[in-house]
């Protein structure tokens, strides 16, 4: 690998965002847009073939999209998927702040503890008292969580964020990857599906239905997923379901013993072999035979030897399961 910037602080391209709702102009003049929540992920992105890979996948229909205030126009497709599959990229993939927007930008980010704009104690709390997030919706902070993740089966390398103002949420992605990276310490990749869930809450005799995205670890047990990182084949593929990546050639032990100068070089290629399992450890396997019979044929004519009228050669005889365990041998090794 070449040189880096060791000060640059080194990050996947945004490709796009994940979505769970859309909003519709006000019903009355100069108010602002109003929120519709979807039960279906919803695609956005600068490329629309990104988001065209993403209703090929998902379904829904690509359209010319604008996103609220300024910015350059985007594609996105209101897919039919209530849950995606993806893989948590490297690294800690979360990020969570209680902020408050308006039209000039972020006026407070605060980790609930300090303010980081102003570096003050937390503002809302000051104003409102420890239960500040029970006040509107604008007047105080909103519990606001981005997720990086990676949607392996869409075009190009990068990842794509997912963002929720939901407390339970935002309660619920920190709980679980806390518990992930406890386990793999940011490092490989975690495959999970992203899962629109529908939940109620009754509060004051009032029973308010919304939407949680849920992260869950897909295709491996939590044992799995929490002792250490996982192989990057076993997080693209964990259930099996997609075809094979090639598998390596198996190595040629009979052109490796040929090319062997003594038999001990003929035992170290047996040797690989049983650690590849490809051969029996009793020795009683055919390429186990071929092996000894190119050492003894090696041995013999390092001695002078020639082979007998069959034009074989004395094997020697290889050591019993005794004394391959005081030696530390295996009892099968060829001679």
């Amino acid at each position: 690998m070449g040189s880096r910037i060791l000060t640059l602080q080194r990050q996947a391209r945004e490709l796009g965002r994940l979505r769970t709702g859309w909003s519709v102009p006000s019903d009355k003049p100069g108010g602002r847009p109003r929120p519709v929540k979807s039960k279906t992920w919803v695609v956005t992105s600068h490329a629309e073939h990104y988001v065209e890979a993403a209703a090929g996948m998902w379904g829904g229909t690509v359209e010319k999209w604008q996103p609220q205030g300024a910015g350059a126009q985007q594609y996105r497709v209101i897919t039919k998927a209530e849950s995606i599959e993806a893989l948590l990229p490297p690294g800690d993939p979360l990020s969570q702040y209680n902020e408050m927007w308006n039209k000039g930008g972020c006026m407070r980010r605060c980790d609930g503890q300090t303010e980081q704009i102003t570096r003050r104690p937390c503002l809302c709390s000051a104003q409102y008292g420890e239960e500040w997030y029970l006040q509107p919706k604008g007047v105080v902070c909103a519990a606001t969580s981005r997720l990086n993740v990676i949607l392996p089966d869409l075009p190009d390398v990068g990842v794509w964020r997912a963002e929720t103002h939901s407390f339970y949420a935002a309660n619920e992605w920190g709980g679980t990857l806390d518990m992930v990276l406890s386990g793999t310490n940011g490092k490989g990749l975690v495959p999970v599906s992203l899962r629109i869930e529908p939940r109620q809450r009754v509060a004051n005799g009032l029973t308010k239905h919304f939407p949680v995205v849920v992260v869950e670890i897909r295709g491996v047990t939590p044992r799995q997923a929490l002792t250490g990182p996982l192989p990057t084949a076993v997080a693209l593929d964990p259930t099996g379901s997609h075809p094979k990546a090639l598998e390596a050639p198996k190595p040629d032990y009979i052109a490796e013993a040929e090319g062997a100068l003594t038999a001990e070089d003929v035992r170290d290629v047996w040797r690989t072999a049983l650690e590849n399992g490809d051969v029996a450890r009793d020795g009683s396997d055919e390429l186990s035979q071929k092996l000894t019979a190119i050492a003894a044929r090696i041995t013999a004519e390092n001695a002078g030897e020639l082979p007998d009228e069959d034009g074989a050669y004395e094997a020697e005889i290889v050591e019993d399961a005794a004394e391959a365990a005081q030696s530390g041998t295996a009892a099968g090794e060829v001679a």
